[in-house]
């Protein structure tokens, strides 16, 4: 049962335009449109003239070296950047039209449509149950056979039903590293946002995990847009429709991810993906 009725219920070339880098999608529909985007930590200049547009139901991944600004764009568009006091921004980001950096944007309704999942499994120190609950609750839900089908619903979505429906009682930190980020990407899920911010979600995860992730990333494409910050270039390669390749804080390059891959059009892109720094 959607979120929603349970509601009801309870009552490649770089230019000054945006980038929209190849024909095949030009029928897709616009999630994240940035335009002209500059951060500053204090006096720090974290990113330059970022323009990007980001598109439904595809997988973006942003490559880069440590420190080029991928994680602070990730954050950005979700306002998550604003809990450091002395950041600042100029520039546009628009989500399904409407300017989130704007003051009549409100961050909780942003957070709401636009999910998280950390480099590091964050389960809350409770039940597996409730972690999956809590973002339903939050939002008004206390029927307990609304909440029992959110949580199977987004469990299932996870791909980690069938190894926890007998455990849902159990703190979720019995779980494995792996599982425990399934469990996060469920918990995720069970708020049914539009897309889902992925910062670095198989770093700290075995080969067998980072399969099954991959693997649930691919899946989840179907129905949400996912933006994926990575140092790995195979995964990027793997699981990615498009790849932006960050540096020094810009933007290098964007486009399909075979032809970043295969046939990049800046020399830095070349030299990043095979290594020759980074």
């Amino acid at each position: 049962m959607s979120l929603s009725v349970a509601k009801e219920k309870t009552n490649f070339k770089m230019d000054t335009s945006v980038v929209r880098p190849t024909a095949m999608h030009e029928n897709r529909k616009i999630v994240f449109d940035t335009k002209d985007l500059n951060l500053w930590y204090g006096s720090t200049h974290a990113l330059k003239d970022i323009n990007l547009s980001v598109y439904e139901k595809e997988v973006t991944a942003i490559i880069g070296p440590s420190g080029c600004g991928k994680s602070t764009y990730l954050k950005t568009l979700n306002r998550m950047v604003e809990l450091v006091p002395s950041v600042h921004t100029s520039g546009i980001i628009t989500y399904n039209g409407r300017e989130i950096l704007s003051k009549n944007f409100k961050v909780e309704e942003l957070r709401t449509s636009v999910g998280m999942v950390f480099q590091k499994p964050n389960p809350f120190p409770k039940s597996i149950y409730d972690n999956i609950a809590y973002g339903p609750r939050i939002h008004g839900i206390r029927n307990k056979k609304i909440l029992d089908e959110i949580v199977e619903k987004s469990l299932r979505g996870a791909f980690i039903w069938d190894e926890v429906k007998d455990r849902l009682k159990e703190n979720a930190y019995g779980l494995s590293g792996g599982q425990q980020q399934r469990l996060c990407i469920a918990r995720t899920l069970a708020i049914e946002p539009d897309v889902i911010l992925m910062d670095e979600p198989t770093s700290a995860l075995d080969p067998k995990s980072t399969h099954k992730i991959e693997d649930l990333i691919q899946e989840l494409k179907q129905d949400y847009s996912i933006i994926i910050v990575t140092h790995n270039m195979q995964q990027a390669a793997r699981i990615s429709d498009r790849t932006a390749f960050f540096l020094n804080g810009e933007v290098v390059e964007y486009d399909k991810t075979d032809t970043i891959f295969t046939n990049p059009s800046d020399r830095r892109t070349e030299d990043y993906i095979s290594g020759r720094f980074g």
